[in-house]
């Protein structure tokens, strides 16, 4: 789900839109599901005798022992072999945003992940990588404001989430979380849902590649977007809700009528862009 919404913000800033770059991206999409696959499986595995400690997190596979170490190690040599011949495909230069995931990953498996607000980051940037991945499917530059909205966001729900964990479990399951407070982690995650509005308006406004007319109507998606951060504080804050930031996405019924009405409006920007063109 995470790739799905993430790679293809590319196509956003490509005119036109053709069936090649659809399908540019769907095989970046799936290197990226290879290779995020494959780190979950490692931390997983890695992790299972700490998420035994977590209310939610012992309902895994490996932390509850419904899947062996084994089933384990087999599937983490097939993703392996399957990223290597999917990157077989292309140039070097073409997937060195998945490369570059595979190892910043691979450091925060091995022990960046317990450095407080550095465990964040390092989450935050692999989304980064997501949308650099995509861009280069389709031959086009990344925005650097598109790419800071992308950082802040996923920061914001990498810190969401760290409090979620606090409040349901404490301290215990995760050694980063010594480092954090409910305060501190309050003042954080504001302090960044401003920085992920701010981008994404001059997103809109500098670097977006819609007519003139198409840029008034995306600007009027900004309150969409506003509302949507809005209402993420308060599942976090007030419902102690977004232990599972997919969830508090896409499966609260406020969030998803704020996000179809942004999504419309944006594909009507898109739509007046590219007739255009």
């Amino acid at each position: 789900m995470k790739n799905l919404v993430v790679v293809p913000l590319a196509l956003l800033d490509t005119r036109p839109l053709n069936p090649a770059g659809f399908a540019h991206i769907a095989w970046a999409v799936l290197g990226f599901t290879l290779a995020s696959g494959l780190v979950y499986v490692v931390n997983d595995l890695a992790d299972r005798a700490r998420d035994r400690l977590h209310p939610v997190k012992r309902h895994r596979p490996l932390a509850s022992g419904r899947v062996g170490t084994g089933a384990a190690v087999t599937l983490i040599c097939l993703l392996v072999l399957s990223l290597l011949g999917w990157a077989a495909a292309g140039a070097p230069w073409q997937w060195w945003p998945t490369a570059l995931y595979l190892l910043v990953s691979l450091a925060y498996t091995q022990g960046l992940k317990h450095v407080p607000l550095v465990d964040a980051f390092i989450v935050a940037t692999g989304f980064v990588l997501r949308l650099a991945q995509g861009s280069l499917a389709v031959g086009q530059p990344v925005s650097e404001w598109l790419a800071l909205c992308v950082f802040s966001l996923c920061l914001m729900l990498a810190l969401g989430k760290r409090r979620h964990e606090m409040t349901a479990a404490g301290r215990a399951h995760r050694p980063a979380l010594r480092g954090y407070t409910l305060a501190f982690l309050d003042h954080l995650v504001v302090l960044v849902a401003v920085l992920t509005a701010v981008s994404y308006v001059l997103y809109v406004r500098d670097d977006a590649v819609f007519a003139t007319g198409a840029q008034l109507v995306t600007l009027l998606s900004a309150p969409f977007a506003v509302f949507g951060l809005a209402r993420y504080l308060q599942v976090l804050l007030v419902e102690d809700g977004g232990g599972n930031p997919v969830h508090a996405l896409f499966r609260d019924r406020t969030m998803l009528v704020n996000s179809g009405l942004w999504a419309l409006l944006v594909a009507v920007a898109l739509f007046l862009s590219h007739r255009s063109a």
